[in-house]
This record gives C-alpha cells, sequence and structure tokens, in this order.
C-alpha cells in the first residue's frame, strides 16, 4: 500500500510546532478537513515557507504517519495575495474561514465546498474596499445554502406568505427571527398565533453539512425556546433576498464585476444596510450552528475604523 497521497488543499489554520514546523488546517477537496505538517516551514528559506501561509492553494503530496501526516512536496496553484494587503479583506477572509472550519467534514470528498469558498476569497480579493462587506455576507448566505440551512428569506416563516419589501417607505420593516429560521411578518397574525408560534411553525430537522439533500439531523427543540431577533429595514431585506444568486450584489454603481445592483441604488447612502445583514446572518449562523464566531469582534472593529473614517 502507498505511504504517499496527493490533494489538493487551502490552508485555513496555522500554527506553530515543535523547533520548525508547522501545524496546518486545510480544507482539501478530496479528502475534506485534514491536519498535516508542514516540516521545516518556520526555518529561514524553507521550501514551505510561503507555502503554509494562510489562504493559500496547494496540490500536496502527503506522506502518511503515525499521528499526523507530513507534508513531502507541495506545489501553489493559488496565494490570494491581495487578502492580506487589506484589514477589512483579511478580516472577512478569516470569517469565512472560520465558518468552513464549522460545517466542513473531515475523511470525506468536499469538493463543492472547496470550491465554494476559493471563488469567495477570489472575489474579496478583487472588490473595492466599499464591497467588502457584500462580499463577505454574500459568502456566509452560500455556504449556508450549501449546508442546507440557510434562513427563510422570500416568506414569512409562521404564515408562508411571500414579503416583498417596500423599497419606498423609509418605516417600513420586518423582523429577523433566528429561532424561526429566518423573516416573520408578526403583524399578519393573531394574538393567539403569536404566542405559540414557536410550537407550530419551528422545523424539526435540517440538512447536515455535507450530506445529500435527503439526509437529516434532529434539532432539539429545547433550542427553539430562545433566539436572537432584529428588525430589518426595506433595503436589508431586498439585499438578504439577493444573495442567494450567483452574481455579487453591490453598492458601488462604478463596479464592472459579475454583479447584480439593487432596484433604486440611490436609497443607500452609506453600509448601514450591509451591517444589519450580516448581523443578522451571524447572529443565525450562531444560533443554528451553536458556536461563536470569534473573528466577529474583528469585523466590526474593522468597519467602525471604516465608517468612522
Amino acid at each position: 500500500m502507498s505511504r504517499t497521497y496527493k490533494v489538493t488543499g487551502v490552508n485555513l489554520k496555522s500554527m506553530s510546532l515543535g523547533e520548525s514546523d508547522r501545524l496546518l488546517t486545510i480544507l482539501t477537496a478530496e479528502l475534506g478537513l485534514m491536519r498535516v505538517v508542514a516540516p521545516g516551514a518556520r526555518k529561514p528559506h524553507s521550501k514551505l515557507g510561503g507555502r503554509s501561509g494562510l489562504f493559500v492553494v496547494n496540490e500536496l503530496l502527503i506522506a502518511k504517519g503515525r499521528s499526523l501526516d507530513k507534508i513531502a512536496q507541495a506545489e501553489t496553484i493559488e496565494s490570494y495575495p491581495g487578502l492580506s494587503r487589506d484589514l477589512a479583506k483579511l478580516t472577512s477572509s478569516q470569517y469565512l474561514a472560520e465558518i468552513v472550519l464549522y460545517l466542513a467534514l473531515s475523511d470525506q470528498p468536499q469538493e463543492e465546498l472547496f470550491w465554494l469558498l476559493c471563488e469567495h476569497l477570489s472575489r474579496l480579493e478583487r472588490v473595492v474596499v466599499t464591497d467588502v462587506l457584500a462580499c463577505l455576507t454574500q459568502a456566509v448566505f452560500h455556504m449556508l445554502a450549501w449546508a442546507g440551512i440557510a434562513p427563510q428569506v422570500q416568506v414569512c416563516c409562521l404564515s408562508q406568505s411571500p414579503i416583498v419589501p417596500d423599497l419606498n417607505d423609509p418605516e417600513w420593516r420586518i423582523e429577523f427571527n433566528v429561532a424561526a429560521g429566518g423573516i416573520t411578518n408578526l403583524a399578519a397574525l393573531d394574538t393567539d398565533e403569536k404566542h405559540d408560534w414557536g410550537q407550530r411553525t419551528r422545523p424539526t430537522s435540517y440538512r447536515a453539512a455535507g450530506t445529500s439533500s435527503g439526509s437529516y439531523l434532529p434539532i432539539s427543540s429545547k433550542r427553539f425556546k430562545t433566539g436572537s431577533k432584529m428588525q430589518l429595514n426595506a433595503v436589508a431585506l431586498s439585499l438578504l433576498q439577493q444573495l442567494a444568486q450567483s452574481k455579487r450584489v453591490v453598492l458601488d454603481s462604478s463596479s464592472t464585476d459579475n454583479q447584480e445592483m439593487l432596484p433604486d441604488p440611490t436609497l443607500i447612502a452609506s453600509q448601514a444596510a450591509w451591517l444589519s445583514v450580516e448581523r443578522a446572518l451571524r447572529q443565525y449562523v450562531q444560533y443554528h450552528l451553536d458556536r461563536p464566531i470569534r473573528s466577529a469582534t474583528l469585523i466590526d472593529a474593522c468597519f467602525s475604523l471604516s465608517n468612522a473614517s
């Protein structure tokens, strides 16, 4: 039996190991999440030094080991250098990496997720600074959709009635209910229905990340007793409803990359709507994956600094 095998992977996490090695967590198309050693990567002039950097995509020859496999050879095929040159882009990339670490499986092919991550890293690297938050938010939605747990954003989770935002009404609002699984229009229901919505409408299962469309895992009803709610205005909901499309949804009308402009983009004077959408999806991810997104603090700080400047 061969003691080596080949994979193509993107580096998501790195930590020092021993005197000169690095321990890498890699998302591979062939085998999902892997932890491998990059021997001597911290030595000056090491061939694996640059190849072990974050978000570098390599074709790898891996040698099997007793406890941890080791990289025998690596050839870089993509590196996204623009991510490290901008704080907002780097922070957003770390945000995506953290979500992938929660969603991806080990010892199973994750080709779709691998290429999805690479596509969004490439988009982040190319966009203008004003579109970084939009790209991050759409990437998060696409990953949730891949995992089968994207929020419901076209119809009310309670009544299943379509909801169309009124972009001409600055006071228009809808509720994004994390526990219910998406947007809810409570005004359309009577008092008794509002009281027992959680018992009647909560989902009883969700598709496990990386499984086929017919494979589901149960969700404990206890998780739906509490959950975050927030109000979204018409512009924010319009953005949220467009995130499932493959084209980018952007604010900058001067951008010519693959994109879809909002109807009436003059309604948007700042990134306030994107901030609302990102925070709604962040709460949704943390609630349904039952894990915190630690890089969220960096996102808040980064875009607060951006707005202040």
